[in-house]
């Protein structure tokens, strides 16, 4: 059972306040030492459970959902982001953001290298701050997976934005698919870091059962409520791959 310490000060004016230290730490120290020295002012009440290290751990509990939240919410811009790169049979900046190109033996991406225009809605021109990477950027175009076949002039590259065909639509579909469940496994994995979090406080006795479970009950509402923008998300990408 952890003590407690009650000093009443007393001032000119003969008004007096009271206040209540605990007697662990260092103002629990000078507590002791004030009730060594005024045994008259102190009074010890007893506490089975210490509220204000209960109330900090709810609070650190707290800190994990949202915690959990922001992290969450990140993997969401990174799904629409990568959404972004998939062309929809018209000619977008975004289709290349996730191109990136060996400069100087560090990978930088495309964007940074280089100002992608759209010269028309079937065409992206590509015009480096350095035109030594031409070449380079051409092949990272490449092999970067999009289907792109750039032309480089010697000063700009272009790229020509072809017509979907039905069999390029369904392997896009399937892209659209593949980036969706690599979030959903992200928040899945989030969620798992916070529960085990909550689990091991209660296990070191910071919380109780129903805290925890109160915790857990609020990381899975969260979990549930991506999830269902994450598919809402790839839906709307999916109906935009297969409009002619």
């Amino acid at each position: 059972m952890k003590l407690f310490i009650t000093i009443l000060a007393t001032s000119a004016v003969s008004q007096s306040a009271a206040f209540t230290v605990s007697t662990s730490g260092s103002i629990g120290a000078v507590a002791q030492r004030s009730a060594l020295l005024h045994p008259r002012n102190v009074r010890i009440t007893g506490r089975s459970r210490d509220s204000v290290s209960v109330h900090m751990s709810v609070e650190e509990m707290e800190m994990i959902t949202m915690d959990a939240e922001e992290r969450m919410d990140k993997t969401m811009n990174s799904l629409q982001e990568n959404l972004a790169t998939i062309r929809t049979g018209r000619a977008n900046p975004n289709m290349l953001d996730r191109v990136e190109c060996d400069y100087y033996g560090a990978m930088t991406p495309l964007n940074q290298m280089a100002t992608i225009s759209v010269p028309s809605s079937q065409q992206l021109q590509i015009s480096p701050f350095d035109k030594s990477t031409l070449t380079d950027i051409e092949k990272a175009i490449i092999y970067s997976g999009l289907g792109f076949t750039p032309s480089n002039d010697g000063t700009v590259i272009r790229i020509n934005i072809p017509a979907l065909t039905e069999e390029r639509r369904k392997e896009l579909l399937k892209q659209c698919k593949s980036i969706g469940e690599e979030a959903k496994v992200a928040v899945r994995n989030i969620r798992r870091d916070g529960v085990d979090k909550i689990k091991k406080m209660e296990k070191n006795g910071d919380l109780g059962k129903d805290q925890a479970l109160d915790g857990s009950d609020a990381l899975q509402k969260l979990t549930d409520d991506h999830i269902k923008m994450i598919d809402e998300t790839v839906a709307k990408k999916e109906k935009e791959v297969t409009t002619l």
